[in-house]
């Protein structure tokens, strides 16, 4: 199979457990690139907080941000999809977090709102590049459309949260960890599979040209859609179950063997 798109997570694929992408992938992001394979970013970060990635590795293709709730143009940064959750949904998932007593984030209009200013929302603010505003009450703000709502918590109440509102959220909602300190809701019609099936429309690429490349819970969608689903070594079990292939962590540089392994092969001048 010649692969013709390569899709990748950032936080624990793309990056290592230091935050930053070694030398050892980067060359083979670049040389993938260079031999005519579209990669891609497949996050569930907002579109501030991938272009320093885009700027690194010199990408110029559709980039899936907010679990696919958004697909920008990496060279114009021009939004070629966007679905927000609904007002009803939003308000919602905000009054059940303010009721839990956990940190908010809320994305809208690419603007990052908070609950409270405290040392989760100072970690995220680092990651995202983006200031936070802080909201003291619910008041219009999903009447002005929100794109993702993530709460932020220790990691045994994020799973007693999962537990304790399965039966309560909205079906037209999804929910799920990306890191295991957070839970994301996000409208329950986009994930990063209809987003990678989106960019294949678009260019021309079919889901068994595809590989995707991820570790968390939210990149289920898009392991289980691409031709070749690859999770990281430092994956969960359950995403490890779903893979067609397990490859080393992200501070084994992983996607460099999967690059190397299934899309050039037969190159003589690997490391």
């Amino acid at each position: 199979m010649k692969y013709k798109l390569i899709t990748l997570d950032i936080d624990g694929t793309l990056i290592n457990s230091r935050g930053i992408i070694t030398d050892a992938t980067a060359e083979a992001i670049r040389r993938c690139r260079d031999a005519g394979v579209m990669v891609t970013i497949s996050t569930g970060r907002p579109v501030q907080g991938v272009r320093s990635f885009i700027e690194e590795l010199g990408l110029d293709a559709p980039i899936i941000t907010y679990n696919g709730a958004m697909i920008v143009d990496a060279a114009t940064g021009r939004v070629l999809f966007e679905r927000k959750l609904s007002a009803r949904d939003a308000e919602q998932v905000l009054r059940l977090g303010m009721e839990m007593g956990t940190t908010i984030i809320a994305w809208s209009n690419n603007k990052l709102y908070v609950n409270e200013i405290n040392d989760h929302v100072n970690t995220y603010r680092k990651m995202s590049g983006n200031e936070p505003i802080v909201f003291s009450d619910i008041g219009h703000m999903p009447d002005q459309g929100i794109t993702k709502i993530i709460w932020i918590d220790t990691i045994s109440r994020i799973e007693g949260f999962k537990e304790g509102i399965k039966d309560i959220v909205n079906d037209s909602v999804t929910f799920c960890t990306s890191q295991p300190h957070y839970l994301e809701f996000f409208n329950s019609s986009v994930s990063k599979a209809v987003a990678l099936e989106y960019i294949g429309r678009l260019c021309g690429i079919s889901r068994e040209e595809m590989i995707a490349i991820g570790d968390g819970f939210n990149d289920l969608s898009m392991i289980e859609y691409a031709g070749l689903g690859v999770a990281m070594g430092n994956a969960a079990d359950g995403v490890k179950e779903k893979a067609d292939y397990v490859t080393a962590s992200n501070d084994d540089d992983g996607i460099a063997e999967v690059i190397y392994k299934f899309i050039m092969p037969g190159d003589t001048s690997q490391p």
